[in-house]
Order: C-alpha cells, then structure tokens, then sequence
C-alpha cells in the first residue's frame, strides 16, 4: 500500500482554516486544499496540498495496490516540537488504516524546511520517493519583483536591510562634502564606520525589546511618581563627582611620584571616591525603600540596604587608605585605625541584620496562608 504524505510543517492549514489534522482521504484533502486556498492564495502549502491529490491519482492509475493520501502537520515555532507533532499524527494515519499490506510513503513538501521531518517519517513508515513542489513563476523575473517588493514593504526588514544600505551609500558623497569643508575624510569614515557597526550589533543583538522595556519602565515610573527615578539620577551624579575627584587626586599622585604602583594608584582612586559612592549607593537603596513601602510591599530586611552600603565604604576606605602614598596631601592609616576601620565596618553589619530581622520577626507581615 502507498500513502502519500503532505507535509505541512508550520501548521498553516490548521492555523488559517481551523481543519482538525490529519486530514485523511482524497476528497478530504482536495477540500482542505480549496479551503486554504480561499484563506490565503500566496501559501506555497496550497500547491503542495494539490501536488498530493495528483500524485494520489497518478499512483491509483500506475500500481496495482491501494493508495491513500492523508495530510499531516507539525506546530508553528519551535522544530523540535512540529517534528514530534508530525510523529505523532503519522502514527495515528497508520493506525486508521485497514490493510494487509506493508505500507510505504510517497512525501510531498515545498522546500528544505519541510524535509528536515524525513527522519521523523522514515523511523514509522519507509519513504519510498518525495515531490518538491516548485512554483514555475518563481523563476521568472516578475517573480522575483514581486519577492523583493513583498520583502521591502515589510517594516522591520525594511529597516534591517535599507537603512546600513543607505549609510554604506552616502559614505562617499559626505566624503566628498567633508572634503569641501576641510573636514579630515578619514574622520567622517571613522564615524559613518561607527554608526552602521552600531546599527547592526544593535539589531542584530535584538536590543529594541530591551530598549523598548527600559522605556516603558522609566515612563511607568514617572507616571507613578516613584522615587528611585530621582534618586537614581542623583546617585549617578554623585558616582561622575566621585570618579572625577578619584582621577584628579590620582594625577596628583603621579605628578608627585614619577611612577606610582598600580596598587597605590587603585588604592588613592577608592580613598578619595568611596565616600561619594556610598552617598549614591545610600541615596539608591533609601529611594527602592520607600517605593516599597508606597507600594505596600515594605519588609524591614530592604533596610539593611543602606547600612549594609554604609558598612562595605567603611571597609573599603580603611583598607584604601591604609594603602595610600604619603603625598599629594594623602596621610596613610595606620594599622590600628585600619583594625578599627574593619572591625566597626563588620559590626554594623551584623547588627543591621540582626536588628531588622527581630523587627521583620515582630512587626513584619505574615505571609498569606494560602
């Protein structure tokens, strides 16, 4: 026995004509075929649909055993998941067949994708020939015009492929207008280089979501009138005011010594910045605090944040400063203020944890039963 098997990988006849599959049966195909051809006329599935009725009747005409025809289909998106499904609605046309016969499959796709199922097939029921289905007017040029008009009015491939396009075509006449106005060449090429690098990374990375989820986020947040918005454009400032003073002591360091270690320059950048950066850091964490506590989500353990910020600037400015050269206005700690330093730093830490864990054990919220 022969069944002939159409193969529609992506489920468009499902998804656009609601058909349960498999659809078994000559007159029952040739109907699912009509029907998704009135629902979409461009799906190449169309094709393949009627490609199988006709190698259905040319087998009927050409052997002397029993032929069927069934259409089975996988899922749209993931392979792995159509490949199982296509395995599966095999295997229930095998089943419903009535016959004595060994049974073989004639395949119908129309194209490579759909072919990559040939193993699933092939493990049920042996294959003994496959039809690509191949549209003759994909081969002629108004075909191809129609392609590439199809592709381009699409909004996001027009904007993947014709905007790098459009800035490789001016890198020569802003050469040559740059050139005009005493613009070094090499520089413009430098930048013109620059954007489309950053164009594609960021498309091709897929950055818009992200992009696009940060944006909302930040409008959410100025619409809900919420606090870390504030605080962390305030923290970001004291951070820049922080790394600037850090390089300008460090210069200064350099201008007193000729050669500075790495470790007494990394330890003058942390003694003079560390203080600004904790201010940010408090400043963060006393922000998500009370949008937590606006928001009726507050635990007493989100205060330990800025204690805990207050703690680690402790530690880092004692062993920073220990490090520090004696220049520049810079006086080393000595190990007994260093000693002290990492002491209190440990124990404000400590008791911040156990102070708001008797408050969250006393005072906080009991979770929800259910």
């Amino acid at each position: 026995m022969y069944l002939v098997l159409p193969v529609d990988l992506d489920d468009d006849l499902g998804r656009k004509t609601g058909m349960e599959t498999p659809v078994v049966g000559r007159a029952a195909v040739e109907e699912a075929a009509v029907r998704l051809a009135t629902a979409d006329p461009e799906d190449s599935d169309v094709n393949v649909l009627f490609q199988a009725v006709k190698a259905y009747d040319e087998l009927r005409e050409s052997v002397d055993e029993e032929v069927e025809v069934a259409v089975v289909t996988g899922v749209d998106g993931s392979d792995v998941a159509a490949n199982r499904r296509v395995g599966e609605e095999v295997d229930t046309v095998l089943a419903s067949l009535t016959t004595g016969e060994d049974v073989r499959s004639v395949v119908v796709t129309d194209g490579a994708q759909d072919e990559s199922v040939f193993p699933v097939i092939r493990s049920r029921v042996p294959i003994d020939g496959t039809r690509r289905v191949v549209v003759r007017q994909a081969q002629d040029l108004e075909s191809i015009y129609y392609t590439m008009k199809q592709v381009l009015d699409d909004p996001e491939t027009r904007g993947t492929i014709l905007v790098p396009l459009g800035i490789v075509l001016l890198i020569y006449p802003a050469a040559v207008g740059a050139s005009l106005l005493n613009v070094p060449g090499a520089a413009l090429l430098g930048v013109l280089s620059g954007l489309t690098g950053l164009y594609s990374l960021f498309h091709g990375l897929g950055l818009e979501e992200t992009v696009d989820a940060a944006a909302d986020r930040l409008r959410q947040g100025l619409y809900a009138g919420r606090v870390t918005i504030v605080t962390y454009a305030v923290a970001v400032a004291l951070i820049l005011v922080g790394v600037v003073q850090g390089v300008e002591q460090v210069r200064s360091v350099r201008a007193a010594l000729a050669t500075p270690t790495a470790t007494e320059a990394v330890a003058t950048f942390l003694y003079t910045g560390v203080r600004w950066f904790a201010v940010a850091g408090v400043t963060t964490s006393l922000g998500q605090v009370t949008d937590e506590y606006l928001a009726g989500r507050f635990r007493w353990q989100y205060v330990n944040a800025p204690f805990y910020v207050v703690a680690i600037a402790i530690v880092v400015h004692g062993l920073s400063g220990y490090f520090v050269p004696g220049v520049a206005g810079l006086v080393p700690l000595p190990v007994q203020r260093l000693a002290v330093t990492l002491a209190a730093g440990t124990i404000l830490g400590v008791l911040s944890t156990l102070t708001f864990a008797v408050a969250e054990s006393r005072y906080g919220v009991d979770p929800d039963p259910t």
